[in-house]
């Protein structure tokens, strides 16, 4: 694993979530994978249901008048040719630019043969993220 491949998993996803397209971000995730967050832990079967789950949060970003996030990658370390761990830091804009808001982030991402996926997704306080 090149730490190029993954940065540019990420960087493409942040442009594809940056579009509020619940849609173009679900390619990014593996099926299976894993939410773990403030609600508890998601297991998520399927796109379907990771859909369901993104909806109403981008749904809500875009009520406050989203306008960009941005990762602040904190810390990346290559855990096996297939696996790989990368965190830090979400920072949302609202569309006049301020900052909205900073969650921390971790992904735990699996390689198979259509290239890096987020296997789980941990939003976690930004001061955790490296």
């Amino acid at each position: 694993m090149t730490a190029e491949t993954v940065d540019q998993t990420i960087a493409d996803y942040y442009r594809d979530f940056n579009t509020l397209n619940v849609r173009a971000i679900l390619p990014y995730f593996h099926e299976p994978s894993l939410l773990i967050g403030p609600q508890g832990v998601i297991p998520v079967s399927n796109h379907a249901a990771l859909e369901a789950a993104f909806g109403p949060v981008m749904e809500g970003l875009r009520a406050k008048g989203f306008g960009r996030s941005e990762f602040r990658q904190g810390y990346s370390k290559s855990l096996s040719s297939t696996a790989a761990i990368i965190g830090g830091t979400a920072v949302r804009y609202i569309q006049d630019g301020r900052e909205m808001e900073r969650v921390g982030v971790t992904y735990a991402l699996h390689k198979g043969t259509t290239g890096w996926k987020f296997a789980t997704v941990i939003l976690h306080d930004p001061a955790g993220s490296g």
